[in-house]
């Protein structure tokens, strides 16, 4: 049977592993272009492993895709268990008050996300001066000091949560919908967990047509000659699609990195030469695609990441076209490419891992004697690859979002690190 979606099985969840990623170092940064789905280091990348079994046509459910869907609609009453914030609930008393104005007045969220900002940052200056040793003896430094973390904690959690808020009303401002989770609709005794729309023009129109070309072959890569089987459905291992969705969230936020750099340069008249000519590479083999389940290899390089580090022969996957937003990554130094592939705060990567699990649920690993992942107990989903499309077009445009309120949010309350 084909292999359509691909991870690698001595990785761990994306969630405990991107948790990991949280308590690191800013030196130690997860990488974005590898668009890992193992997240074991910087460099980890996406392979491909047999973990779909297609149904027989005779029982797939070619049904039309149904809009019962939690919709980011500036129409939202506020009432009932629908919420504009899809599946992530906020919990903080600042995330709360967003919350509710997202449902009443999402156009006054900007003006109440300043107004929480300033207050952040009011307070983390207040916090600096009573941890000044000169205006405090030192056995009061040390409760200070113990409430100056309580308090840093508290400041991180509300700035996570504003994030998520202006991440929301950019989906809402495009009349995009968010998948609420992927679970089984209790009134569809097939158990297919996707019943939404695809919404590709949409999202389309969210990015530039160098991006948009981009996200083709990231969904070509991932999907392989199934992309254009909307209607068709497969059995996945629910573990492995949350992988592939945090791995595609991360991946939008890299492309949405580096084409602002490019759209600069291109309106400048400043790309470097050969970035316009159509790159002719080799196309990939099957075997490239494929790593037995428990292999102890290393993960084979993502095939359109090898070319962009010095390795051009690599090729496509097939459907995949080039692109001049490629061949313009190819053309940085490795320097660049690397500082280009990191997430710039642990607050984005606490989004992505707390996103990813309020979608898909936090999943029960069970690792073997030999340390590896038991996928006989691996939870399988139903879905339609038109569905697996949807959520990896979903995932890229919130990691191309993540990187715009990012930006913002940091311009007025600082907290990147570089």
């Amino acid at each position: 049977m084909e292999s359509i979606v691909s991870s690698s099985s001595s990785s761990s969840s994306v969630f405990s592993k991107l948790s990991n990623f949280s308590s690191k170092s800013s030196q130690n940064r997860p990488g974005l272009i590898s668009v890992s789905t193992n997240f074991r280091s910087p460099n980890g990348l996406i392979t491909h492993c047999p973990l779909i079994s297609v149904l027989p046509k005779q029982s797939q459910n070619r049904r039309r895709y149904s809009t019962v869907v939690v919709r980011a609609s500036a129409a939202g009453s506020g009432s009932g268990s629908s919420s504009p914030l899809g599946p992530l609930e906020l919990e903080s008393p600042v995330g709360k008050f967003l919350s509710e104005i997202l449902k009443s007045h999402p156009h006054l969220l900007p003006a109440a996300v300043d107004k929480q900002l300033e207050q952040l940052q009011t307070e983390r200056d207040a916090q600096k001066q009573i941890a000044d040793p000169s205006a405090a003896s030192e056995t009061d430094l040390v409760l200070y000091k113990r409430i100056a973390e309580v308090k840093a904690n508290d400041r991180r959690k509300a700035l996570e949560e504003i994030l998520y808020a202006l991440v929301v009303q950019k989906f809402m401002d495009a009349n995009v919908s968010l998948v609420p989770n992927v679970a089984p609709s209790k009134s569809d005794p097939s158990g297919q967990v996707d019943n939404w729309p695809i919404q590709e023009d949409k999202h389309e129109r969210l990015h530039s047509t160098e991006a948009f070309e981009m996200i083709q072959n990231h969904l070509a890569l991932i999907l392989g000659n199934r992309l254009g089987e909307s209607s068709s459905v497969a059995q996945i291992s629910k573990v492995r699609v949350g992988q592939v969705y945090a791995a595609s969230v991360m991946y939008g936020y890299f492309l949405k990195r580096v084409d602002q750099r490019f759209q600069l340069e291109k309106n400048m008249k400043l790309l470097p030469q050969g970035v316009d000519r159509d790159t002719v590479v080799g196309q990939a083999t099957a075997d490239d695609f494929k790593q037995p389940i428990g292999s102890d290899e290393h993960p084979k390089p993502h095939p359109e990441v090898s070319s962009w580090s010095g390795n051009p022969g690599a090729g496509f996957a097939p459907g995949m076209k080039a692109s001049r937003l490629r061949n313009y990554v190819m053309s940085f130094d490795p320097e660049s490419l690397q500082q280009y592939a990191t997430i710039r705060s642990k607050e984005a990567v606490s989004i992505i891992e707390k996103h990813t699990e309020a979608l898909f649920g936090r999943p029960d690993i069970v690792i073997t004697p030999q340390g590896t992942i038991d996928s006989s107990k691996e939870e399988l989903i139903t879905i339609s690859f038109g569905g697996l499309k949807r959520l990896v077009l979903e995932a890229v445009t919130f990691g191309s979002f993540l990187w715009d309120v990012e930006s913002y949010v940091d311009s007025r309350y600082h907290f990147v690190m570089n």
